[in-house]
């Protein structure tokens, strides 16, 4: 089992740990703690170094399977054996890009639902770009110049963002949390994590965002596509 730092602490650049179990062949690592973000619920993976008393290896890959998170480890060099003690360090540039967006899709959410009532259907991002869908059908006329411009005055507000714990239960009674399937989440998870853009959106989350809604940036929708009757596709970027 990995202890996921990253689910309280979003700003954590580096790390110690020591390594559980090692696969060679398909040199991944499994660490006891991990400030990395394995690849899941729309967003990318980290990337950075894991470095050991001998040597080091670039992580170029970060996969969750349950409780545990696989790294894998780039290069052909020698491995740290199993026990040894490692320092981990993010991509922070990266990371801190990925938060950014990460941030700008809950914007997004939050504004179409208040303005619209209308759920997103999925998403996907990379850093400072990102693609959201919507049950529109169809778009509002003038739809893409209002909404860029919803979303920056919300940007503008510097709207405090916060992470919070819920018993399962709580969860699945709290009204904010309608536009997230929590009851998708497996009867095995007790608690569920939070992510509060205040006053504007709250949402049940896992992933990693930045602490005021001032740090995104500028947000530009940079296209709108129909992808079938009842679900529009919106790209944006950030810049």
């Amino acid at each position: 089992m990995t202890e996921h730092l990253y689910l309280t602490d979003q700003a954590l650049r580096t790390f110690d740990a020591t390594i559980i179990t090692l696969d060679a062949p398909s040199r991944q690592v499994v660490l006891d703690r991990t400030a990395f973000y394995p690849t899941g619920g729309g967003q990318p993976h980290d990337t950075g170094v894991l470095r050991w008393a001998t040597g080091q290896a670039p992580v170029t890959s970060v996969d969750k399977d349950g409780a545990i998170i696989r790294h894998g480890l780039g290069g052909d060099g020698a491995l740290p054996s199993v026990g040894d003690p490692v320092s981990g360090e993010i991509d922070w540039d990266r990371r801190y890009q990925l938060m950014r967006t990460h941030t700008a899709m809950h914007l997004l959410c939050g504004v179409i639902w208040n303005e619209y009532r209308v759920p997103v259907t999925g998403g996907n991002m990379e850093p400072l770009k990102g693609r959201m869908d919507f049950e529109f059908d169809p778009l509002p006329e003038g739809f893409a110049a209002h909404i860029e411009q919803l979303v920056n005055a919300e940007i503008a507000r510097a709207r405090p963002i916060e992470v919070t714990f819920l018993p399962r239960d709580a969860a699945l009674e709290d009204v904010d949390l309608i536009r997230t399937k929590v009851n998708l989440i497996p009867e095995s998870v007790p608690e569920i994590r939070v992510v509060d853009i205040v006053g504007l959106d709250k949402q049940a989350d896992g992933g990693t965002h930045v602490a005021s809604t001032r740090d995104v940036g500028r947000f530009i929708v940079s296209k709108t596509e129909s992808k079938g009757k009842g679900n529009k596709r919106i790209r944006f970027e950030l810049s």
